[in-house]
């Protein structure tokens, strides 16, 4: 008898031990469940943005800004923060397969992106059905924060709502340059046929008339058969093709050779400003207009950030969203350093609670604004501008 007391007071005594060790398990009671690091092992985030092919300016741009914010970050709780990047391809498969990819890994905490409005649609459907949370730098179409229509649970977005440039491009055209007849032209992506559509409504609100809204294929060559339908209609004073940048440069070289549209004026949106799509439209893109986010940030944080982009990627910012990812990736540390909970040398932070963080964003001082989230994940502080094509550089010309 005495033996067995014996063999039982060293159980006791080894389990002992081994909680005031840490091996006792932490109890999570977050609804969608804890994501834990123990010592030594790094806080993991993921991107999923458009860093391959045509539009890889305007994913690379977003990323730098992400690299750069965990750069400033350095450490949570004395863990490392590591990056999965991933490519959304710019299309709805692209942002599937990232967003599959992404939630098979139990150890990522956090997602930023998707680049594209397209790729942002399906994947944030797979990231909030798996209790993620994902913050988008540059999706802008006003269905992903519509309960009605595509937003999900988890998603939120530092970059503006097209609402708001939709209507910013159509007054520009009618109260600056002075048109009263457009068109508009999509490729059927979430982002273009939600801009083109904000623009051509609230053009008409204010006084203007539409002569065509008309679509075009993702992947065309040949623009002439939309571009003649348009001019067929008018042709208008003005044409606004909030399309990416294999498609807008072949609408742009084109729409000069169709009979009518010589002297038509062009604009094209922020999926189209970069390096690339200065090459895409060549000469013809000369003098025409582009809408997008107001680059005109200031501040010692940003003199910091864009020093540190320079110093690692050589060059200044080479697309428009890279101080919305910034800002974004920001948001997601703070909420992370907000929920986690120390558990001696690791830490558990639930998924439930970072959203519920995340949502409740108020006041955030970044480079692009004042951040405040809605319910359903508008958080962006909107401010947007015009730039005209100059001798091969976007010259900002309104407000």
């Amino acid at each position: 008898m005495s033996k067995k007391l014996y063999i039982f007071s060293i159980l006791i005594a080894l389990s002992l031990i081994l909680a005031a060790c840490g091996g006792a398990e932490y109890d999570c009671e977050d609804a969608l469940g804890c994501v834990s690091y123990a010592e030594g092992e790094p806080v993991r985030l993921a991107s999923a943005l458009v860093i391959s092919g045509a539009n890889a300016d305007l994913g690379l741009d977003s990323q730098y800004g992400v690299e750069i914010a965990i750069a400033f970050q350095e450490t949570l709780f004395g863990h490392e923060i590591e990056l999965q990047a991933e490519d959304d391809g710019c299309s709805a498969e692209g942002g599937q397969a990232a967003g599959q990819k992404i939630v098979s890994d139990p150890t990522i905490v956090g997602i930023v992106g998707t680049s594209c409005s397209g790729a942002g649609v399906p994947m944030s459907k797979v990231v909030s059905d798996a209790g993620y949370a994902m913050v988008s730098p540059s999706n802008t179409a006003p269905s992903l924060t519509d309960p009605a229509v595509a937003w999900n649970p988890g998603y939120l977005r530092t970059a503006h709502n097209d609402e708001v440039q939709g209507k910013a491009m159509a007054e520009f055209a009618l109260e600056v340059l002075g048109v009263t007849t457009a068109a508009a032209i999509h490729d059927g992506d979430p982002y273009t046929e939600g801009l083109a559509r904000v623009f051509a409504d609230s053009f008409e609100e204010m006084g203007g008339t539409i002569v065509e809204f008309t679509a075009v294929n993702k992947g065309d060559t040949d623009m002439r058969p939309a571009l003649a339908a348009v001019a067929a209609a008018g042709p208008p004073e003005f044409i606004y093709y909030p399309v990416f940048t294999a498609e807008g440069g072949f609408l742009t070289k084109q729409a000069k050779e169709v009979s009518g549209l010589e002297d038509t004026i062009l604009a094209a949106a922020d999926g189209m400003i970069s390096e690339s799509a200065i090459e895409a439209v060549g000469e013809a893109g000369e003098g025409m207009y582009f809408s997008g986010p107001d680059l005109g940030f200031s501040g010692d944080l940003y003199d910091k950030f864009i020093a540190k982009y320079v110093e690692d990627y050589g060059s200044e910012p080479i697309s428009v969203f890279h101080a919305h990812a910034f800002d974004a990736t920001r948001m997601l540390l703070g909420c992370i350093e907000q929920v986690a909970v120390e558990d001696g040398d690791s830490i558990h932070i639930g998924r439930q609670a970072l959203r519920t963080c995340l949502y409740a964003t108020a006041d955030f001082e970044g480079i692009t604004g004042t951040l405040t989230c809605t319910e359903h994940g508008d958080c962006a502080d909107p401010q947007i501008s015009v730039s005209q094509l100059t001798d091969g550089e976007y010259v900002p010309v309104w407000p």
